[in-house]
């Protein structure tokens, strides 16, 4: 019998996340007919080859901060968590299950069964490329949903929750609309690199 891999994802987390670049701000409930905003907030650090840990934390009341543990394959990595893009690419599905069941429920919608499958299509030269000389790039091209729902309700009202689902999902929104970014380099304390777009 071969013996079990570790496989570490994480756990929650004992303190609150500690960023140094910028505050956790507060969370201030809306008014009707305002949206909710909130923050998701994360701090990683890189440890030995490929391996990073990092703090994850969303500023609403009632949401424990968690660390992650993430990896990559050999020889880069020692395959002791899962990489960045597993927790990407859940964190999508995951999204719109979670609206799929917060609105099914609230329309009081009966599903006998629900699942999700997903397929996202990604590009890299990592690997080979930067071995002759090559800056790595990478892209993604495709992401492709299935929900598959059994119910009595008619698949009127079963259009109607995806749709539903699919609007209110601001993982979907994210990829399917561009959004404001921004990244810094912070380099032996001062500020290197500053560039934004949309």
């Amino acid at each position: 019998m071969s013996e079990e891999k570790f496989f570490h994802v994480g756990e929650r987390n004992p303190g609150a996340i500690a960023p140094t670049q910028f505050e956790v701000g507060p969370f201030t409930k809306a008014r009707h007919p305002e949206p909710y905003t909130f923050d998701v907030n994360l701090v990683a650090e890189a440890g030995k080859m490929q391996s990073k840990q990092g703090v994850v934390s969303v500023n609403i009341p009632g949401f424990s901060p968690v660390k992650l543990y993430c990896d990559e394959q050999p020889p880069v990595g020692e395959d002791t968590a899962p990489p960045p893009l597993a927790f990407f690419a859940a964190g999508i599905g995951f999204c719109l299950m979670t609206h799929l069941t917060d609105i099914l429920t609230a329309r009081k919608i009966q599903v006998d069964s629900l699942k999700l499958e997903q397929r996202i299509k990604f590009r890299t030269n990592l690997g080979h490329m930067r071995d002759h000389g090559y800056m790595t790039e990478g892209g993604c091209d495709m992401v492709e949903t299935h929900v598959i729902i059994d119910s009595p309700e008619s698949k009127e009202r079963i259009m109607d929750l995806l749709q539903e689902a699919e609007g209110g999902c601001m993982a979907h929104y994210a990829l399917r609309n561009p959004i404001p970014w921004s990244t810094r380099l912070v380099y032996n304390g001062e500020e290197a690199v500053s560039r934004s777009g949309n």
